[in-house]
């Protein structure tokens, strides 16, 4: 299933693409694609019914896609998590997946703005496989058993203010303004994926390839990954856990570094996933509007 959620920001309603792309409202069904929904293999199995039987209404043309998951519990990053992106660090592979937190007020639709923070100098753009958590994870020490609690996949991209990032203590400081993170725009169900492991993903500015690689790559892989994260912290329905970027980024790039200026446009693909596509705006010339593509 390709699920999404539609309508103004903070007002979104629950929708699918059915078999034949036509976007259909699930409002009649479920109240939201939240964890809630993720968790209960019930509800899932009656939006597909619904969604197969042809009977829901469209979605209009025009209407905004939003997040897919509009408010994750809670954003759960890795860093230095593909081969070719610790190459051109030139960096070892970490020992054990690196861990940061970003807050849901960082989440956005997949064509809603990127806004530059006051005094940006550094944003950076990082294409993502993003993993929503389907069931409660806690101290699961199976890398396949941990993949049994995925609730679908989507793309992301996980931007970053390098210089915040640099100045230190924490790298929290330059992941964690608003819109750092547009998700979808569709999340899809592990059963539509298949291995996780063989998704390429690309990133293009202003249609330049910067990025493109696979998550073959991984360091460590999706399963591994949240293993290891719930060791950490329990893991919830609708948590959102974004698994690293290859290699491609602005900041590892020859002078002068191509990172984000307003008036940018970024598109992110994880493939299956589906196609963001986002502009970069000053954080004073932030619309409410959004470009709307299925």
């Amino acid at each position: 299933m390709r699920l999404l959620s539609v309508g103004p920001p903070g007002q979104e309603r629950p929708a699918a693409l059915d078999h034949q792309d036509v976007l259909r409202d699930l409002s009649a069904v479920v109240p939201a694609i939240d964890g809630d929904l993720l968790g209960d293999p019930e509800r899932l199995a009656a939006v597909r019914e619904a969604i197969a039987s042809g009977v829901l209404p469209r979605v209009p043309d025009g209407t905004r896609i939003g997040p897919p998951v509009a408010r994750p519990g809670k954003v759960v990053g890795v860093g230095l998590n593909y081969e070719d992106h610790a190459e051109e660090a030139g960096v070892a592979i970490p020992d054990e997946p690196v861990v940061f937190l970003k807050p849901s007020t960082t989440v956005v639709g997949p064509y809603d703005a990127i806004e530059l923070p006051p005094g940006s100098t550094m944003t950076d753009y990082e294409v993502e496989l993003g993993v929503v958590i389907g069931r409660r994870l806690s101290r699961c020490p199976d890398p396949q058993q941990a993949l049994a609690a995925v609730g679908g996949y989507l793309t992301a991209d996980d931007v970053s203010e390098r210089a915040r990032i640099a100045a230190g203590p924490t790298w929290a400081k330059g992941k964690c303004a608003d819109t750092f993170t547009p998700i979808g725009p569709w999340l899809v169900t592990p059963d539509a994926v298949g291995d996780p492991q063989a998704l390429p993903l690309e990133l293009w500015v202003d249609g330049e390839r910067r990025q493109h690689g696979t998550t073959a790559r991984m360091a460590y892989g999706v399963g591994e990954v949240l293993a290891y994260l719930s060791t950490l912290m329990t893991l919830e329905p609708g948590d959102l856990v974004l698994t690293g970027t290859p290699g491609g980024v602005a900041a590892l790039r020859p002078e002068p570094r191509p990172f984000l200026r307003a008036g940018h446009v970024v598109e992110a693909e994880v493939t299956g996933l589906g196609r963001q596509r986002t502009r970069v705006v000053a954080v004073e010339e932030a619309v409410d509007e959004a470009e709307v593509k299925v």
